[in-house]
This record gives C-alpha cells, structure tokens and sequence, in this order.
C-alpha cells in the first residue's frame, strides 16, 4: 500500500491525477490512501516530485496511537 509522509506534500496533486485506480483524496495534511483502492502500481511513488510517498507490505501502525 502506499504511504504518504504526513505534512510533508507540497500539495502539486500530481499523484492524484496519476493514480489509475483514483486512490488518493486530497487532505490539507496531503493525499489520503485509500486501502481498499491501492493496487500498489506504485505510479504515484514515481511521479511525486518531493518524493514523499513509498509503498509498504501491509497495514501501517501508527507509532503510540491509541486503540
């Protein structure tokens, strides 16, 4: 899945207008991944300019996030 680093977009929207199965909604924090539509193509990571995205192997926890 991919994932975007929170607060670092510069807001371009290339990803968004790159993503073939539309699984990124903007946010004011930068794209939102949306699991269900991710294929993992990874043409987002490609066309991010300030290289803020990557694609992890499964869910990403968040660190001291409480359940």
């Amino acid at each position: 899945m991919a994932h975007v680093m929170i607060g670092a977009c510069q807001g371009c929207g290339a990803c968004l207008l790159t993503c073939p199965t539309q699984a990124l909604r903007p946010t004011a924090l930068g794209p939102l991944v949306l699991d269900g539509l991710c294929t993992e193509c990874g043409e987002c990571v490609e066309v991010c300019p300030v290289d803020v995205i990557e694609l992890v192997a499964g869910p990403r926890e968040l660190v001291g996030a409480e359940l």
